[in-house]
């Protein structure tokens, strides 16, 4: 009987050493497979771990970590958490990248600046994360000033055929893929946009020392030439592509990498200077144009007063999502308090949470797919004022109240306001940056005014377009008008 237990004692123990063998070689497999980039391949073994070890920091730091470069971001939270509650370094970093994805950017920024406290303490470099935290602080304002535009609609297409979801009337001009205008016969990610008169095209073309860089042709005869790079004073320099030129000629749409770029491509406007020819400081677009993901090719049709961008956000590595949305020219933003409401409206998902209660949106989607030969005539709309899901007015003299028009037109002369103070601010922005420290000293409190002067604008805008609905929903009730 002794000798039938020492046996299975003896069993045991090489059956419990070979356990933590196999265990061991586990933990080393999945670390290799991590250390590869191999997150998918790794996370299994790690989730073992964490169920056998729940407190322990490092499985839960390189669990979170397998989560989160598999596109599970509450799973990377959750276990980040304790990697950061232990200490873990790492940890803090990548929770501040989850928290950037989940738009939760005032949360990114503190962890991005515990991060770099303990990398100072260990005189480890801070540049990249001093960036990286400036980015959740700049995403942050833009998600308080989130601006109210009705995204209506969305298709999710092949990347290198982003362009077939657009359809611009031709007073609008035309887009064309890089490859196929110039018959290149090489791949290229670029765009061509050629203007309603056909004398003019704007694009983006690889050079060997910066990048994509835009570019500018005209018609001369039967050929196009007179090639010019396109001098845009921006901030930070990064790669500038996919351009969009508005009906006046001078205002340019495009993506780039450089000045603020929340990551990878974001949308910046700008305008050029006949004096000097060259544009203006590019003004980055806010959200929900732009977001963490790459944003680009954002076009305007006035004939159809609709408007199209691209974005990779919530897409696999060969699609991309084209979103139409109806163009918000005031720029007016959300008037809500709750940062929850104003999330949901930055991250558009859903797209209908931009959507007004009520309001059907099936003709612009069809006007969207329809193409409008130049010269059509097209109803008159000077502003879009909507009273009810099937009564839109588009000029003064359609509002039927006498007190509802008289109120309105305070709102049409508000918006002309607003307008005036964006341009001003745009030359003051300009002048900001090519002034010295004395210079910008003298106009920082003139920006700083004209930005309350705007938002002072934008609430009155706000409560006379409500005074002014109302008004004309009393009258015509009052008057049986439908």
């Amino acid at each position: 009987m002794k000798r039938f237990t020492k046996k299975i004692i003896s069993i045991l123990g090489i059956l419990w050493i070979c356990g933590g063998g196999l265990q061991a070689q586990s933990l080393d497999q999945a670390k290799k497979l991590y250390n590869e980039g191999q997150y998918a391949e790794a996370k299994p073994a790690f989730e073992r771990l964490v169920k056998q070890a729940p407190n322990n920091g490092s499985y839960n730091h390189w669990y979170g970590v397998c989560c989160f470069e598999t596109g599970d971001l509450e799973g990377a939270e959750k276990y980040l958490k304790v990697g950061v509650n232990r200490k873990v370094q790492e940890s803090y970093r990548y929770l501040a990248e989850v928290y950037y994805q989940l738009y939760r950017f005032d949360e990114s920024a503190e962890h991005f600046d515990e991060y770099i406290t303990l990398l100072t303490k260990k005189k480890q470099d801070i540049e990249p994360f001093q960036r990286r935290k400036e980015q959740a602080e700049n995403a942050q304002r833009m998600l308080e000033r989130v601006e109210d535009v009705q995204v209506i609609d969305s298709m999710i297409v092949n990347k290198n055929d982003f362009l077939s979801a657009y359809v611009l009337s031709e007073e609008s001009g035309t887009l064309t893929p890089f490859r196929d205008f110039f018959q290149t016969g090489t791949a290229s990610s670029s765009t061509v946009y050629m203007n309603q008169k056909g004398d003019k095209i704007f694009y983006a073309q690889e050079t060997p020392e910066n990048g994509y860089r835009l570019f500018t042709q005209s018609h001369l005869l039967d050929h196009w030439g007179d090639e010019k790079p396109l001098t845009i004073n921006a901030e930070k320099a990064g790669e500038d592509n996919f351009p969009f030129v508005l009906s006046d000629g001078v205002t340019l749409y495009y993506g780039s990498t450089g000045g603020n770029s929340l990551g990878g491509y974001d949308l910046f406007v700008t305008r050029y200077n006949t004096n000097s020819d060259t544009y203006l400081t590019p003004e980055q677009l806010g959200m929900p144009y732009n977001s963490p993901a790459n944003d680009y090719m954002i076009v305007f049709d006035d004939v159809k007063k609709l408007g199209w961008f691209v974005s990779d956000r919530y897409q696999t590595d060969d699609q991309v999502c084209v979103y139409l949305f109806i163009p918000n020219l005031n720029r007016s933003r959300i008037d809500a308090e709750e940062i929850e409401t104003k999330r949901a409206r930055a991250m558009l998902y859903p797209i209908s949470a931009t959507w007004k209660e009520g309001e059907d949106y099936s003709q612009q989607i069809q006007l969207a797919h329809e193409v409008i030969p130049f010269g059509e005539t097209q109803v008159q709309k000077d502003f879009e004022f909507v009273i009810s899901n099937d009564r839109v007015y588009f000029t003064l003299d359609e509002i039927k109240s006498p007190e509802a028009r008289n109120i309105y037109s305070k709102v049409v002369e508000i918006n002309k306001q607003i307008e005036a103070i964006n341009k001003e601010m745009a030359q003051l922005r300009q002048s900001f940056h090519e002034g010295n420290n004395t210079r910008r000293d003298q106009l920082r409190p003139q920006i700083l005014q004209n930005e309350q002067k705007a938002d002072a604008l934008l609430s009155q805008l706000y409560e006379l377009e409500k005074k002014a609905r109302n008004a004309e929903i009393v009258y015509l009730r009052k008057n049986n008008i439908r």
